[in-house]
């Protein structure tokens, strides 16, 4: 983390600021008290630092109502303070296979700033009604106080959601909350729905998570979606795009999550081509969804092998200052002009910023960030978030060399990942691990598939050698 410019601990300047915090603050008599409403956070089993609640309402003509309460950072978290320096400096927790580094202190991000179990917080609400046809309309933002009846986990609601396992005891214990799931499941749905016929991609790539037996390493599992993390996902998505279109019609600037027009469309072009299928010859987000949700369709065990491919290929989001009469680029993953990130200000600096701005359009002040400001910080939040990033993938890489290293001179099936002038780079499959191609990687790109022996490990900088051992195959051949 020091390598990359990120600060690993809190200083003592950051602790005895901690030492003075007192609880969340009390709202104002004006802010609405919704603490009445089934409100109710999906997150993993083990998060504590919690940033939104969700809760539906049914109204007339197939319509719902859905309400996102995201946690009050800033009312904890003053511009300026030292808490908020260290934030700024690192604009993201960094969750690695060893620890997790918090960019707020645990005091806060777990306790006094989430939006803890069973406990009243005040929030910032974004309200939106998803029409029948899933089209968005009435949608605004304002303070409120809150309070979570129910701490649930992705897992446990997905089960339940999809009719595999009973229904999870924490929404049994509050009367009404599983009808509301429910309701809120199939206003997601409809969101769904409408982003991809507008040409949002489905993509479903392999996450492997370190899976450790005491101090010792056993294996690498793969994260999979589920409905109760598309339902949060799906409602997020929204609350992020109602917040970017409201911030722009007050007058103020925001700071754009974007992905621009992917640079590497050709290739994309080619790996339709390899399995019979035409994509246009310049990027066009519709034709590609349509692609690959004819393909999932088709070759679901080899999906995730695309997916991967094309994520690479569309290359990474960036922050962006949006200031007024200067329109940012969309978001061409989720085919979406307007998007923010203001859903997660306990994880991630730039929903901070989001939410000062937010409150200042409120409250009818003048904006936390001046113009140069706001450009400036798109520019470091990104570039931290890279830092992140790598950090994460490196002490990732660690995990996987530490598994790997009984296993010098075995064969695997892989993929091909990256292909650049600095070196090439290929995940196998079981183990889900990514190395580079140290030999034999000539005439090979994003999307081939081969057969690699590993040669060499180092645990400790994270390195996973492998030479090519056979042909690369293309398209509808197998691995």
């Amino acid at each position: 983390m020091l390598d990359r410019g990120l600060e690993p601990d809190f200083s003592a300047e950051v602790m005895a600021e901690l030492a003075r915090v007192g609880a969340p603050p009390t709202p104002a008599a004006a802010v609405c008290d919704l603490r009445q409403l089934s409100w109710s956070s999906i997150d993993n089993d083990d998060s504590l630092d919690l940033d939104q609640l969700t809760v539906a309402q049914a109204l007339p003509g197939g319509a719902v109502r859905v309400l996102v309460a995201v946690a009050d950072v800033d009312s904890l978290v003053v511009k300026g303070s030292a808490v908020d320096a260290h934030a700024q400096k690192n604009t993201t927790s960094v969750y690695t296979a060893a620890e997790i580094f918090p960019m707020l202190p645990e005091r806060l991000s777990t306790d006094l700033s989430s939006l803890a179990d069973q406990q009243d917080r005040p929030a910032v609400v974004v309200e939106m009604t998803v029409r029948e046809d899933g089209s968005l309309e009435n949608a605004d933002l304002y303070q409120a106080l809150v309070h979570n009846h129910a701490k649930l986990a992705y897992n446990q609601v997905a089960a339940w959601l999809e009719g595999d396992r009973p229904m999870p005891e924490a929404v049994a214990a509050v009367p009404g909350l599983d009808v509301n799931l429910r309701l809120q499941d199939t206003a997601a749905q409809k969101l769904r729905t409408v982003r991809h016929e507008h040409g949002a991609l489905d993509l479903k790539t392999i996450e492997a998570r370190a899976v450790f037996d005491a101090d010792q390493i056993h294996d690498l599992a793969v994260e999979e979606k589920n409905r109760a993390k598309e339902l949060i996902e799906d409602l997020m998505i929204a609350a992020n795009g109602v917040t970017a279109r409201f911030l722009a019609r007050k007058g103020l600037p925001s700071l754009r999550r974007v992905v621009r027009t992917p640079k590497r469309w050709e290739r994309i072009v080619e790996l339709a081509a390899e399995v019979g299928e035409l994509l246009p010859a310049e990027p066009d987000a519709r034709s590609l969804a349509l692609f690959l949700a004819r393909r999932q369709a088709a070759d679901p065990r080899r999906f995730p092998d695309l997916s991967l491919a094309v994520v690479k290929l569309l290359g990474r989001g960036e922050y962006i200052a949006e200031l007024p009469g200067r329109p940012a680029p969309g978001h061409f993953g989720l085919s979406v002009k307007d998007y923010t990130h203001s859903t997660a200000p306990n994880r991630r600096f730039p929903d901070l910023i989001t939410q000062r701005l937010v409150k200042a359009a409120l409250t009818g002040t003048s904006p936390p960030y001046g113009a140069d400001q706001l450009v400036a910080l798109a520019t470091h939040c990104t570039v931290q978030e890279d830092a992140a990033n790598k950090v994460e993938r490196q002490v990732g890489k660690s995990a996987a060399a530490l598994l790997l290293s009984s296993h010098v001179g075995e064969r695997f099936d892989a993929i091909v990942t990256g292909a650049a002038a600095k070196g090439t780079w290929v995940r196998i499959f079981k183990p889900p691990a990514e190395g580079k191609l140290v030999e034999g990687s000539a005439g090979l790109d994003v999307g081939h598939r081969l057969q690699v022996q590993l040669i060499r490990t180092d645990v400790e900088r994270g390195f996973i050698d492998f030479r090519r051992v056979g042909g690369a195959s293309r398209g509808r051949t197998g691995r």
